[in-house]
């Protein structure tokens, strides 16, 4: 099982990669339609958004919970990680 290197998802079946494709090293969240990989400032916004809708977290804590949470991950180690 390998886990997202932009969000932390367990990747554990072929769906849950970009496209289907297990060479991939992120998910389908993480991913645009044609396979590219969202950018930092994109994934903040979504998981912000779903921080939002899943935990009730208002819109400051939300998005500083995405910054910390995604600043632990591989894809954006050496990001601005304030936004």
């Amino acid at each position: 099982m390998k886990t997202c290197i932009a969000c932390g998802m367990p990747m554990t079946k072929a769906a849950d990669y970009a496209l289907g494709d297990e060479s991939k090293d992120y998910c389908l969240y993480c991913a645009w339609p044609d396979g590219s990989m969202q950018s930092y400032l994109e994934k903040v916004e979504g998981m912000t958004g779903f921080l939002i809708r899943t935990q009730g977290l208002d819109q400051a804590v939300a998005r500083q919970t995405a910054i910390r949470t995604l600043s632990k991950l591989p894809a954006w180690q050496g990001e601005i990680t304030s936004c």
